[in-house]
């Protein structure tokens, strides 16, 4: 089979550059940002008419994205806004940061359903480990109060550079159409930090590359005209990425268990700062506190 490569070379740096925007926009606008992924629940009808959300997975996977992000842009607003009251003492409260972490760890767990189900058995493997891999809330967990209000979680370059694989190699063998895509995405989530020099970020620019390419995949939907790369898919590939990111990820599980026992997870996961900086110190919720 004939690799195209030409359509996707020029339009994938310019989905690149528009997410990286995408990014930046909503970091630096907390109201804005809610209030749109508010918004965007009322494209609901479209996703039924085009068609473009079919099966569970994908129902699934755009519902357990667009709803938490929502409700990360209403969290920022909290702690930005200092706002009080039941709901949003709710949201600004340090304990709620365990919700961001489930969310997180429900994503990853739904696709090594999938994985499973597609007899990737051994880039499921690796799907586990992230999931337990994952950095503990509220140590690792925070929404800082300024520089735009970020989520912010203390990811270690291993475990992003082992999530871009991993979720590369899923989406490879669960769309190719859409791989070239997806691939943008991940790389915008994991240069972004780079070029703010700020690797924490990691977490909040995965939040918001996901949920854009979704929105735009079950409302407009160009990617097959513009982005088609069905014809890299190859199963040799496929079986041989999955085997690489279940060997990368053996080792990362021992030095990830080795950081905690050891206490040295405080300093080498946080890159060398042992604690937060003053801007990042934890939010105290207000004694109305209590549920949503």
């Amino acid at each position: 089979m004939t690799l195209q490569w030409w359509p996707n070379l020029l339009a994938m740096p310019v989905y690149f550059v528009f997410l990286i925007w995408v990014v930046s926009y909503f970091r630096k606008h907390p109201r804005a940002s809610a209030w749109f992924w508010a918004a965007s629940l009322l494209t609901f009808p479209i996703w039924i008419l085009t068609g473009n959300v079919d099966g569970w997975f994908r129902w699934f996977k755009i519902l357990s994205v667009i709803l938490p992000t929502i409700v990360v842009g209403l969290s920022r607003v909290a702690v930005h806004e200092q706002r009080t009251g039941r709901v949003w003492g709710t949201l600004r409260s340090p304990r709620f940061v365990w919700f961001f972490y489930g969310i997180l760890f429900l994503n990853i767990s739904e696709a090594v359903v999938k994985d499973l189900q597609l007899g990737n058995y051994a880039n499921a493997l690796a799907g586990v480990v992230l999931c337990v891999t994952i950095p503990y809330v509220p140590k690792f967990w925070t929404i800082t109060r300024t520089n735009g209000t970020d989520l912010i979680a203390y990811t270690t370059v291993g475990w992003n550079l082992l999530y871009t694989s991993w979720n590369a190699a899923f989406v490879y063998a669960e769309s190719p159409l859409y791989f070239g895509s997806s691939v943008c995405i991940l790389l915008a989530a994991e240069l972004y930090p780079v070029l703010k020099k700020r690797p924490e970020l990691y977490s909040t620019a995965r939040i918001y590359t996901l949920a854009t390419h979704l929105l735009l995949r079950a409302v407009l939907d160009v990617f097959p005209q513009t982005m088609d790369t069905t014809s890299w898919f190859n199963e040799d590939v496929l079986h041989a990425w999955g085997v690489v990111n279940l060997v990368d990820a053996v080792p990362f599980l021992f030095w990830f268990t080795w950081q905690l026992d050891s206490g040295r997870s405080a300093v080498s996961f946080r890159r060398g700062r042992v604690e937060a900086p003053v801007d990042e110190a934890p939010v105290v919720a207000p004694p109305v506190l209590a549920g949503v």
